[in-house]
């Protein structure tokens, strides 16, 4: 029998809710996709809807073997019930972010009390790192919290005797574990099972992983994560090679993806990423270890928590391919950790909050500087100076709110009074990050959004879009149709449209190079050129080459070769 929800659990959820639903939600739709990245999520999942395959997914009408559809499918199916608009795609890393929030407050109210989960859940959902990914159309937040389900369900499970409760963790550690894999590929279930075993291995506490439900778990995960894989491999002949040699093999062990990265890359990208945390992330860990190895197996499940956060780290440090989002996985563990060592505070001297409050005040000091410097000085600063225009009221205005924050923090820890002090940095942050969100949609470039809404007002059925020396993934989106392609130069002629994977695309007559698209251009048909300024410079210039200019933005043209 499942025991009733505590009324403490509703209301903390209804807390950690409206916390998540107000840093996560607001304004979410106020600004563009902006080009690549978050169009290219939107746009494949708009391809899905618009030609009924939910199996291969395509960019521009090329087939995109690079990540696994479980992100696609969500997106596009919030399209399909909420419209294609930002709101409608951003709602999918949103949900997921609010996801892992509720999962850091479980397992630390689990693990350590009512007060633990619900510090871990509010450090987890105002770290910068997490609380930016949650508002951006990418896979790593998806990926995040699916894996953080996993662990989570994990060190849960091998705290519970035989019965419901842990059978019922270790179906869900398979589940996610399958649904991981379906939102990023292998590191979905490799990852995760290496920092298991590791954790196993180091601190001997094999005799906590039975049962482990190995045989009806394992159909679980294969119930869920072979179909797609098996009917990819089965209409796609190139699907293999690309999805498991490139994308896992050689991205990892190579610079292929053109993404490498020193040793020490991430180090930055955590100390960061964690703000306004960093600080108190030492206390927290000293605290955690306290007796150091010698304890290692009275506090084994807090070092599961280290072993975590650890091995992901150096994984994706080993990697060849590095962005500042792939270490999100290392936060959920690191803000349950810091969460313990923040629920015990009145049983704290309130000098040992002091490097916390020091560091987040000396870094909004500083970024205060910085935006005072861009109030004063803004054309050293930004080089743009239409941009900078638009900036400054809001570096005014964030300048203010960091140095009088960030002071109101140090004052009140130096008076010992801890919990204002960690209220006034919290709002501190709060106000930070709405203004950064009022912001965005002031001083973001627009790509070729205008373009596409110029095209989508004006064509004819039988017209023909062409993107010189460039794919922009945002016009696609944005004007809801796919586009001929003039190759570039480069080691890329087609940007990330991935032709070698797709024969039929490569012989549609869709992708050009410059004599062909030459010769259409003086032909019959109303040809609409979009091209960015710098790389349109010769063709203009080439005084054999008649066109109608037909609208521009700061960076890109839009040009016809009939009137």
């Amino acid at each position: 029998m499942i025991a009733p929800t505590p009324p403490s659990v509703r209301k903390d959820l209804l807390l950690l809710g409206l916390l998540c639903l107000g840093l996560f939600g607001f304004r979410l739709g106020s600004s563009y996709l902006p080009f690549p990245d978050e169009s290219r999520y939107a746009e494949i999942p708009r391809e899905m809807v618009a030609t009924g395959d939910w199996v291969t997914p395509r960019l521009n009408g090329v087939n995109y073997f690079e990540k696994p559809p479980l992100v696609y499918w969500l997106v596009a199916a919030s399209q399909q019930t909420f419209g294609y608009s930002e709101w409608a795609v951003r709602a999918v890393p949103a949900f997921f972010a609010l996801a892992g929030v509720l999962l850091a407050y479980a397992a630390a109210r689990q693990l350590h009390g009512r007060q633990a989960g619900l510090a871990a859940g509010l450090v987890l959902a105002t770290t910068l790192l997490y609380f930016a990914m949650a508002r951006v159309l990418l896979l790593d937040m998806a990926v995040s919290v699916l894996m953080s389900a996993v662990l989570f369900c994990f060190i849960l499970g091998v705290r519970e005797p035989a019965g419901s409760r842990r059978r019922w963790l270790f179906y869900g550690l398979y589940a996610s574990m399958a649904l991981a894999t379906l939102t990023k590929g292998l590191i979905g279930f490799l990852v995760t099972g290496a920092v298991m075993f590791v954790w196993l291995l180091l601190f001997n506490q094999w005799h906590r992983l039975r049962p482990l439900y190995l045989p009806t778990g394992a159909i679980l995960f294969l119930a869920l994560a072979v179909p797609w894989h098996v009917l990819a491999a089965l209409r796609n002949e190139t699907w293999a090679h690309r999805y498991f040699v490139y994308e896992h093999w050689e991205r990892f062990t190579s610079p292929a993806a053109g993404r490498a990265g020193p040793w020490w890359y991430f180090f930055p990208v955590m100390i960061a990423g964690l703000f306004p945390w960093t600080g108190f992330l030492w206390p927290a860990l000293r605290d955690a270890l306290r007796g150091g190895w010698a304890a290692r197996r009275e506090k084994a499940d807090t070092w599961f928590l280290v072993t975590w956060a650890a091995f992901i780290f150096l994984f994706f440090s080993k990697s060849h391919s590095k962005l500042p989002p792939y270490i999100l996985p290392i936060f959920p563990p690191l803000a349950v950790l810091i969460g313990i060592w923040l629920a015990r505070t009145d049983q704290k001297e309130p000098r040992s909050f002091r490097t916390g409050f020091v560091v987040f005040t000396l870094v909004s000091t500083l970024l205060g500087i910085g935006m005072l410097m861009i109030v004063l000085h803004p054309g050293q600063i930004i080089r743009d100076p239409e941009r900078a225009i638009v900036l400054r009221p809001f570096a005014l205005v964030l300048a203010i709110i960091a140095l009088v924050g960030s002071g109101l923090t140090l004052w009140l820890n130096l008076r010992q009074r801890t919990r204002p002090a960690l209220r006034a940095m919290l709002m501190t942050v709060g106000l930070f990050y709405a203004t950064i969100v009022y912001a965005v949609p002031e001083i973001q470039r627009r790509g070729t959004v205008e373009l596409a809404n110029i095209v989508t007002a004006r064509a004819q059925p039988g017209d023909q879009v062409v993107h010189y020396h460039e794919f922009f993934h945002d016009f696609a989106y944005y004007s809801r149709r796919m586009v001929d392609v003039v190759a570039n130069r480069g080691p890329n002629p087609y940007g990330e449209l991935e032709l070698e994977e797709d024969a039929a695309a490569r012989a549609s007559g869709r992708f050009m190079d410059e004599a062909e698209f030459r010769r259409r251009w003086v032909g019959p048909v109303r040809l609409w050129l979009v091209a960015e300024k710098e790389i349109a410079t010769d063709l203009l210039a080439d005084h054999t080459f008649a066109y109608y200019l037909l609208g521009e933005t700061r960076n890109h043209y839009l040009l016809s070769n009939k009137p």
